[in-house]
């Protein structure tokens, strides 16, 4: 880029806070997908003031604008296709405030997850979504994803938890969208902006919800002998009429993993395993605890155990929340799919899922959200092999479509980006996408915020 318009942005954040060299924009040309980019310049701002500022200069240049977390991303959200500017969001990392009495927070959008969850946590109250990745997440990055995590069988996932922020549109313009309580007037703004994944504007400041702690906590471990009794057992606790905190699953190539990595307790000669997890309060808990054993024990578990105390029952989420990283030790990469299914369809879905990988000569782990049908398939492979990554973007999309003509839809928590542009197809036709291009237009005339992602081009839409 021109030396001139570098010192322009320049002299909106400060010379240190503006990255050109090669291995800079080779660095932020990239998230945890498979594609990569490479922007034109990429721009730390420390204020909302300086956002915009930013963003007003991108627009006099025609520049497209990328907003970035930890680009912890799996779908290519934050990869600059298009080249432009990357506003990468990590100086704004303060949290602002800590409303106990009026349950809410205010922060800015380089917060993590996990730090945010801890300063909450000494106000006895919580912020529910807590991302597998929440330790390196963002919440502007949980914003535009709309991301979920185990808790969000009971609780919602992050559109149940904001009620405001902050947003900069693609001129420089600043707005307010919602506010500090739920329902208020107007269009559903929030709604729209949740899950946008900065295709409509730049969010610097986040108002959430908080929520009360529970007062008690039960973690079971269901140990199974086939993948089915455990997906079944998981339709039947629903079916109960018990709304658990937390509903997941590891298959077996997930337990070998994970044991290797570190160990979590989880049997190796087990098919699959149930992390089942309540909460509440206090009075009545061992009694939901013994119906969901009773459960267990009606669809054939091996064992079935709780945690003795709260140094257990970490072990066990560690394990699970260090799946996905587990899971490289047996291939160099691996894609992660993202698609969701009614429960009941759950048995099926997963049948088919691995004669997929069977017949695309690709091996699968399988750890997901079975509570809520979110299924997250593991594509082992080496990304240095042109005709196996071939396979296994076919694997990647079939899968989906599969999932689709199960009854469920293409994305459970990880979004569109890039990956799954095509398949936008297999659930909207032309008209719907152009209904929702109208609506970005609306946020964005000039078509310079995170052009190339979400929205595909009609001649590019699967059938």
């Amino acid at each position: 880029m021109d030396q001139s318009v570098i010192e322009r942005f320049a002299g909106i954040v400060g010379s240190g806070q503006v990255l050109s060299s090669a291995v800079d924009l080779a660095l932020y040309g990239q998230d945890a997908y498979l594609v990569k980019g490479l922007p034109d310049l990429v721009v730390l701002p420390g204020s909302t003031e300086e956002v915009s500022r930013v963003m007003a200069l991108a627009k006099e240049l025609g520049l497209p604008i990328i907003a970035r977390g930890a680009g912890s991303n799996l779908t290519g959200g934050v990869v600059p296709v298009r080249g432009g500017v990357v506003i990468h969001l990590s100086r704004l990392n303060q949290i602002l405030e800590i409303d106990a009495v009026n349950r809410l927070a205010r922060v800015q959008p380089g917060v993590i997850t996990l730090d945010l969850q801890n300063a909450v946590a000494k106000t006895g109250l919580q912020y529910a979504p807590d991302p597998a990745s929440q330790k390196t997440s963002t919440l502007g990055g949980n914003l535009g994803e709309n991301a979920g995590g185990p808790h969000c069988l009971k609780y919602g996932v992050t559109a149940n938890h904001i009620l405001g922020a902050r947003l900069v549109l693609y001129d420089g313009t600043v707005v307010e969208v919602g506010g500090d309580t739920q329902d208020l007037p107007g269009l559903d703004l929030m709604g729209l902006l949740v899950g946008s994944e900065g295709t409509l504007g730049v969010v610097t400041e986040i108002t959430l919800r908080l929520i009360a702690q529970p007062e008690a906590i039960k973690t079971l471990l269901a140990v199974y002998s086939t993948l089915e009794d455990a997906v079944d057992t998981v339709s039947a606790v629903i079916a109960d009429g018990i709304v658990p905190a937390t509903l997941e699953m590891m298959d077996n190539t997930v337990i070998q993993a994970v044991e290797d990595s570190m160990a979590a307790g989880y049997p190796r000669d087990a098919a699959a395993v149930l992390i089942i997890e309540l909460d509440g309060l206090q009075d009545g808990m061992e009694r939901l605890s013994g119906r969901i054993m009773e459960i267990c024990q009606r669809h054939k578990v091996r064992e079935v155990k709780a945690a003795k105390d709260a140094a257990e029952r970490m072990k066990l989420w560690v394990g699970r929340k260090g799946a996905f990283g587990a899971i490289s030790r047996l291939r160099p990469s691996y894609l992660v799919c993202d698609g969701t299914v009614p429960r009941t369809k759950l048995p099926a879905t997963l049948k088919k899922v691995m004669e997929l990988a069977a017949r695309h000569q690709l091996r699968v782990g399988n750890v997901f959200h079975a509570g809520d049908g979110n299924l997250h398939p593991l594509i082992l492979f080496d990304v240095r092999d042109p005709e196996e990554l071939k396979r296994v973007n076919a694997l990647g999309s079939a899968i989906l479509k599969l999932c689709v003509e199960m009854g469920g839809t293409i994305s459970g928590e990880h979004g569109i980006g890039v990956e799954k542009l095509k398949e936008m197809g297999f659930i909207f036709g032309a008209a719907d996408i152009e209904f929702m291009r109208s609506l970005k237009r609306a946020f964005d005339p000039a078509g310079l915020m995170n052009p190339g992602k979400v929205l595909p081009e009609p001649a590019s839409l699967a059938a």
